[in-house]
């Protein structure tokens, strides 16, 4: 039967007890306790030159034992302790988590429970049909802005004086030292939203960014906002339709950039915006296809200095206009031709961010010496990008040279005419660098010639306006056939868009993973159609977290999981995609986080079976063994897991799903009525999954303020009729609240008996596969040391969009009917920390694993010393103990010895074994 529910006991003990008498130690059945105790005295080494050891049994309750003498120990003796302990913590575990009574309540309508087995392939199609609608809305209102601004342009006629004032998002709601409101100015309503990360937006408008290097008032920049104001409509209608849309935009050539809804613009510390929409990932591939570049740049004497300074700014600025589709080498010559990187000689490698800050390196360490010689340089990239568009290698689409210098003497027309003459089918852009102009009418043929562009780089601020120029004449023949590609990013974190202080600081929202969706947009006009004029392009974000909600947790099991890959192997959603590290106090993104391949994750995936198929977009199964780490990587489990993969068509996207052997393959219905569910369901220890989707509330802007919970509530009761909801979820949910529904009884009863508890109980808990938690806590905030335990930032042990509690996760792999007990480290490392304050020690640790089963208790490794040592323990534990149900009881035994005189030797004892091995 599949796994239902899971009970959990927080307890807080401290108890006296002498070497040889009963430990008194509580735990819950199926139910999660903590254990932990107060400090007693030290005790002092005899220094009578026996070996003494000082051992802090810990475990996760809080158990205060003080004992102070010296004695010898034997086998028997530790066997006994081992059995009282196991009688003592099994008793207490049964009483204070009920177990057995919601046993019973499961018992009793097992006859009314419908079991159904999970279907793997069916509900991956189902998944990957919903994805793509939901991905196909995205697109239509991307292609309706794209239509929009074309025509728009088509019949706006260019005014070189024209005036027009436009809502700047950087001066907007600001005032001069005057207090009177700048020019491109003035009032814009903003309004905290709760679908755009409560951030404060104009809903009603849009608004316009422009960097901080481009003129503000520039006859370009007023045509282009001027014409794109009926975007407006497009946008607010488009928001109609699909109240899921977060951001849209639209970046045009000329530098602006138009964002809906409106919002204000904080420049940084210097006053300075340097986002600029043309440099952004989602522009430049809607703005191109996929590209082969060789950059060749020139390393002669004659390029020492600030020449060579710009030089690398430039290649590394053409670095930045690449992505995952492009492919590129770099070459450097003087009197000979070297590869930047001698590994990658003669071929091209992809264009990913992890070889473009390889190539960024390697650039930075470039140093001039010689005279340049062209010719050989020029011969040696035609030959990468004939052989590769040969062989079949490479994007197989665009291919152009990007050719950086200060002059070229040599004759080399002969190159091009048996390289690329007369189809020009690569294009060579030339970069002259420095203010010398001797050279340039050379520098200019090469490019004119060979359907390129040339530029003149004279500053370092020169740089990044010229290096855009080539992506407008590599989007011409685009531009000409009409080609409107829709294109979707990589998954990356935006943190810039919007760059407001209130987004950037808050963690949680700007450093969520996203896609973009893009579409080029060009100049319909027959005067220029010939040109091939590019306008600009027009996108919308799509937030991965809102697209795996159509992959719920519930449908796949405690293990189960659904991820996403690009059509390069990349990575999109993954529960094991770590994209972010902790510098201080703040989060931030790791250097490769967007392009981390699936067989980095999947890595039982040693012949790439799972990531090949995916990659061609193929449908099929397979299984693997694999072994999956739970608590912060701590512990591993070993799974046997069917991977379902499919593609989501009109997509570069493709979906798997993971069901895990056993609890994954099936699910069971229960059913209840309405009424029933409801009254129960409204009770004070009840919660649900917060990440979860029960009801959506992103749709009607009245209903985005509710919680899951309450949201739930007000469908039932028939006041919100028009929620759309999952009925199977909220069907198992009514179920698990009617089921569940004694304990709360158990567990009040228990707190209101008059003999008293046990001190040191903190937390009684359940959580059912439906999400559905409830908890009692037996202790106040002010006694309890798991303070954070169940609260809001206690996400590991809570249901997540991205996993089930590490404790659901963890006893769900033992044998129904028994108790898992462990302890949660993290919330043991202040003791540790006391402990070496105490007693400026080196501390060691040995885990020592405790199995109890009905009453009986296995101790299956202790910490001892050889046979006739002096044994001195001060067992001073001040940590918990976490019992899980249904669970195989399994706790870890901490001991920390000085890094003085005493020693530590582990020792095995079993409580069936004859006898103690010796010491390791």
């Amino acid at each position: 039967m599949s796994l239902r529910l899971l009970v959990s006991l927080r307890l807080h003990i401290c108890k006296r007890a002498t070497i040889g008498g009963p430990v008194r130690i509580a735990a819950a059945a199926g139910m999660k306790s903590r254990i932990r105790g107060d400090a007693g005295n030290s005790s002092k080494w005899d220094r009578s030159g026996k070996k003494m050891l000082l051992m802090w049994i810990i475990f996760s309750s809080s158990l205060c034992l003080m004992v102070e003498g010296q004695m010898k120990l034997s086998p028997e003796t530790v066997q006994k302790w081992a059995v009282s302990f196991g009688k003592e913590i099994s008793a207490l575990s049964t009483r204070y988590s009920g177990a057995k009574l919601l046993q019973k309540k499961y018992k009793d309508i097992e006859a009314a429970v419908k079991i159904e087995e999970v279907v793997g392939e069916e509900l991956a199609k189902k998944f990957a049909e919903e994805m793509e609608e939901m991905l196909g809305r995205k697109m239509k209102s991307v292609k309706r802005l794209a239509e929009a601004a074309e025509d728009a342009d088509l019949y706006h006629e260019y005014n070189e004086t024209l005036m027009f004032d436009y809502f700047n998002s950087m001066l907007i709601n600001t005032v001069d030292g005057n207090g009177n409101p700048p020019a491109l100015g003035g009032d814009f309503a903003l309004e905290k939203n709760e679908h755009f990360n409560k951030l404060p937006v104009n809903t009603q408008l849009s608004n316009i960014q422009v960097p901080t290097n481009v003129y503000n008032r520039d006859p370009d920049i007023l045509n282009g906002v001027y014409m794109s104001e009926a975007l407006n409509d497009v946008f607010i209608d488009n928001f109609q339709k699909d109240p899921t849309l977060t951001w849209q935009y639209f970046g045009s050539a000329a530098g602006f950039f138009r964002l809906y809804p409106g919002i204000q613009w904080i420049p940084d510390e210097n006053g300075v915006v340097t986002f600029d929409c043309r440099n952004r990932n989602w522009y430049i591939q809607a703005a191109t296809s996929p590209k082969d570049v060789v950059i060749v740049v020139d390393v002669s004497g004659s390029m020492k200095g600030l020449r060579l300074t710009i030089a690398k700014h430039t290649i590394n600025t053409i670095l930045d206009t690449l992505g995952e589709n492009d492919f590129v080498n770099i070459v450097a010559y003087s009197d000979y031709v070297r590869y930047v990187e001698p590994c990658f000689k003669g071929t091209l490698v992809q264009a990913d961010l992890d070889n473009r800050e390889h190539f960024k390196l390697l650039v930075d360490g470039l140093h001039v010496k010689g005279e340049g010689k062209v010719k050989n340089a020029m011969k040696e990239s035609f030959k990468i990008l004939n052989e590769a568009a040969a062989l079949g290698q490479g994007s197989l689409c665009n291919q152009a040279i990007m050719l950086i210098t200060d002059g070229a003497m040599e004759d080399f027309q002969s190159v091009f005419e048996e390289f690329n003459w007369p189809e020009r089918r690569v294009r060579v852009f030339t970069y002259l660098i420095g203010r010398e102009m001797t050279f340039a009418e050379n520098v200019k043929w090469i490019a004119c010639n060979n359907k390129g562009y040339y530029t003149h780089v004279s500053t370092l601020a020169d740089v990044q306006e010229n290096v855009m120029e080539y992506l407008h004449v590599l989007s011409r023949p685009m531009v000409i056939n009409h080609d409107h590609d829709i294109i979707w990013t990589e998954a990356y974190m935006d943190s810039v868009l919007p760059t407001t202080k209130e987004l950037f600081n808050s963690q949680a929202q700007s450093l969520l993973l996203m896609t973009s969706v893009a579409m080029p947009v060009f100049s319909k006009k027959k005067e220029t159609l010939s040109h091939g004029i590019l306008l600009g392009v027009v996108g919308t974000d799509v937030a991965l977290k809102e697209l795996m909600r159509l992959a719920p947790r519930y449908k796949l099991g405690v293990h189960g999981y659904a991820f996403l890959i690009t059509n390069n192997g990349y990575i999109l959603s993954h529960p094991d995609l770590r994209p972010l590290y902790k510098e201080g106090k703040r989060l931030k993104p790791k250097p490769n986080y967007n392009s981390v391949d699936l067989m980095e994750v999947e890595w039982e995936d040693t012949e790439e079976k799972l990531r090949t198929a995916m990659v061609r977009g193929e449908t099929g199964t397979m299984a693997l063994d694999v072994r999956a780490s739970v608590d912060k990587g701590r512990r591993v489990m070993f799974l046997k897991n069917d991977y379902f993969y499919t593609v989501i068509n009109e997509t570069p996207f493709s979906l798997g799903i993971v069901l895990t052997r056993g609890y994954g393959q099936y699910i069971f219905i229960g059913n209840v009525s309405v009424e029933e569910g409801l009254h129960d369901l409204l009770a004070p220890d009840l919660t649900i999954a917060s990440e979860w989707t029960y009801c959506e509330t992103d749709i009607d802007p009245a209903h985005r303020k509710l919680s899951q919970l309450q949201a739930v509530v007000q469908y039932l009761t028939g006041k919100e009729p028009h929620l759309e909801c999952d009925a199977q979820l909220l069907q198992q949910t009514l179920f698990d609240a009617v089921v569940t529904a004694p304990m709360e009884a158990y567990w009040t009863a228990l707190m209101l008996n008059t003999s008293g508890m046990d001190e040191g109980v903190e937390t009684a808990f359940l959580g059912t596969r439906s999400g559905l938690m409830r908890f009692q806590r037996y202790a106040g905030v002010e006694k309890r040391i798991g303070k954070t335990f169940l609260t809001s930032t206690d996400m590991e042990n809570m249901f997540t969009l991205d996993h089930f509690p590490v404790w659901y996760r963890r006893a769900s792999e033992y044998p129904a009917g028994q108790f898992l007990y462990y302890m949660p480290r993290q919330e043991t490392r202040d003791v540790f920390r006391d402990y070496e304050a105490d007693y400026s020690a080196t501390l060691s640790e040995e885990e020592v694993e405790l199995e109890a089963e009905e009453g009986r208790g296995n101790l299956l490794r202790l910490l001892g010393m050889p046979p006739g040592s002096i044994l001195q323990l001060e067992a001073r534990p001040m940590l918990r103990l976490r019992f899980l149900y249904p669970s195989l009881f399994s706790f870890s035994l901490r001991c920390h010895s000085s890094s003085s005189p005493p020693l530590f030797f582990p020792l095995e004892a079993r409580a069936c074994s004859q006898s103690i091995r010796n010491p390791l």
